[in-house]
């Protein structure tokens, strides 16, 4: 498997790695134009924002246990 191949499973495994939302399936041949640099900031965005998505849960559940106390 070539490095951008990988990193395109990547980058599907990223997407299907969100829960609640259908399986993403991404036909390798769309991405293939794009060069590594792109595809690298492509995840580093959607870890970006998991990471983000994450620390607003927290925000969320630690404002919920002070209501509940």
């Amino acid at each position: 498997m070539s490095r951008k191949e990988q990193l395109i499973l990547d980058i599907q495994n990223l997407l299907n790695s969100y829960k609640g939302i259908e399986k993403t399936s991404i036909n390798p041949e769309l991405l293939q134009f794009l060069d590594e640099n792109t595809l690298l900031s492509i995840i580093d965005s959607l870890l970006t924002q998991k990471e983000s998505s994450k620390e607003s849960d927290l925000e969320w559940l630690e404002k919920f246990k002070k209501h509940k106390a």
